[in-house]
């Protein structure tokens, strides 16, 4: 940002807000936002959203005009808002452009095609969620697993005629779960450097929580396989077999894609950079081994090899890819992606995120979190706030980070007085603020795996059983008292953020 700007801190001499205020600013959100889901049921986070998520944010800042809160101070606050959720719009816009590419390349129709030889509806639901469970926890990526194996298993379950409801929120549990445990996920390295506490301690503190809430979601999953019905609109198996293996090549050389993303992954580059750099390389791919479906694709004889080349990646990547083979029900499932397609989901994240600054900066998430902590006076009731205070902010905040980040910076004073291990905390957190971001439409994470996944946040929400079990577990054992670590006498707490990274 700029030099010339001005400060965007709110000057100390204006009043706090009321809790009531607080409330009002919250009131006039769930009304719109239920409204527009009355009006518009799904298709509400086509644009109603967006528009009640803006209307607010402005109702709230000429709210705070009234305590002295500039404009001009909201402006930036925005700004600064929207700068934060860069790397979410990157990503989403690169998750466009590679499955637009994959989709051209054969790689998503190569997945589904082996797939459809290895799943089997009874244990359907449960192996898409160990499996994005264990690409989870190697590459540290819900998004990365969700929007390249979770599309391809939506995509298998369409053609099986299994719920792609309960596939995406398969896929889902998986992903997070697999997220939470590594060590190279941005969330599970942020937390516990906010508290204080080690890597590993944090790691270790949340499987007391993730297995057994992964487990439980898991035998949901199976037993949801062993009782399916697949539809009687399923696709013939070997029909789709048929026609994709006569439109692509398919082979292991289609899935190297998948590799690469993976290896760049592990290798701890950037998301947005790992993920643009597999879509290219992916389009180069395809331009060798799909020769037939590229000059399809671009249909532009004049152009010679070369330039057809590149015309179909960057329209594979911009708006998307196409497939024509005959079969309109195999065509939709081929095609698709582009950054094009993206367009409504950072509408819906950019309202968020304002909402979310326009809260902040005019003290309103302050003044709804102080209730909290004043009559937090048992363990129960410290959990409990940390959790209310993370699930509140992933639905006003809009956005994951928010969510970890202001309830690990307000409780950290008063769970290292009254002895807690920094762990515990930071593991509490994460039981409620990373995993149920997924569950808001308005959210970044979930607006993003709608949008990647082609299935409604409220239709997959009441399948995404490890996502609503952990933040559950984590309050019961707040009330139990049960794995909340306290220091031991004369143990000391004082290592720094900096010094419990470098100890691992």
């Amino acid at each position: 940002m700029s030099a010339d700007l001005p400060s965007a801190r709110q000057d100390e001499s204006i009043p706090t807000p009321s809790l009531a205020e607080a409330l009002v600013a919250v009131g006039v959100l769930v009304t719109l936002l239920a409204l527009s889901v009355y009006l518009y049921g799904l298709d509400s986070s086509s644009g109603p959203i967006q528009v009640s998520l803006l209307t607010t944010s402005l109702f709230v800042a000429m709210l705070a005009a009234r305590r002295g809160v500039s404009f001009d101070h909201l402006r930036i606050a925005i700004i600064e808002g929207i700068s934060a959720g860069l790397g979410a719009i990157f990503i989403l816009l690169g998750v466009g452009a590679l499955l637009g590419i994959w989709n051209m390349g054969g790689t998503i129709a190569t997945v589904v095609y082996y797939g459809l030889d290895l799943l089997e509806p009874s244990y359907f639901y449960f192996a898409v969620s160990i499996v994005c469970a264990i690409t989870g926890l190697v590459t540290g990526s819900s998004w990365t697993t969700a929007g390249t194996l979770g599309v391809a298993f939506v995509g298998i379950a369409k053609v099986l005629g299994m719920d792609p409801a309960i596939t995406a929120g398969a896929a889902i549990s998986g992903a997070y779960m697999g997220d939470k445990m590594c060590p190279l996920s941005e969330t599970t390295v942020l937390v516990p450097s906010i508290t204080g506490a080690k890597l590993s301690a944090h790691i270790k503190a949340m499987m007391w929580t993730v297995v057994p809430s992964f487990s439980i979601a898991a035998a949901l999953f199976l037993a949801l396989s062993l009782r399916a019905n697949p539809t009687s609109n399923s696709l013939n198996v070997d029909e789709v077999k048929a026609t994709l293996d006569a439109t692509y090549n398919i082979g292991l050389v289609t899935l190297l894609p998948i590799v690469i993303l993976i290896v760049l992954s592990v290798l701890r580059f950037p998301p947005f950079v790992a993920i643009y750099l597999t879509a290219l390389g992916s389009g180069i791919l395809a331009c060798f081994t799909q020769r037939d479906r590229v000059d399809a694709f671009v249909a532009d004889p004049s152009l010679g090899p070369v330039l057809t080349s590149i015309k179909a990646i960057i329209s594979a990547a911009g708006t998307g890819f196409t497939l024509e083979t005959g079969n309109a029900s195999i065509d939709k499932l081929f095609s698709g992606g582009g950054m094009s397609s993206m367009l409504t989901t950072l509408w819906l994240i950019i309202g968020a995120l304002t909402f979310g600054a326009v809260m902040e900066r005019a003290g309103y998430l302050d003044a709804l979190v102080a209730p909290l902590l004043r009559h937090a006076t048992s363990s129960g009731r410290l959990t409990l706030a940390v959790a209310s205070s993370a699930i509140g902010l992933n639905i006003l905040a809009g956005d994951q980070y928010v969510a970890d980040v202001i309830p690990a910076k307000t409780f950290k004073e008063e769970f290292r007085n009254r002895g807690y291990r920094p762990e515990t905390l930071s593991r509490i957190v994460e039981d409620n603020g990373t995993v149920t971001s997924v569950l808001i439409p308005w959210n970044t994470c979930g607006a993003y795996h709608a949008a990647v996944l082609g299935v409604a946040t409220f239709d997959y929400l009441p399948y995404c059983f490890f996502n609503l079990i952990n933040p559950l577990l984590s309050i019961v054992y707040g009330f139990l008292g049960f794995r909340m670590e306290k220091f031991k006498d004369g143990e000391r707490d004082g290592e720094s953020a900096i010094d419990a990274r470098i100890a691992i």
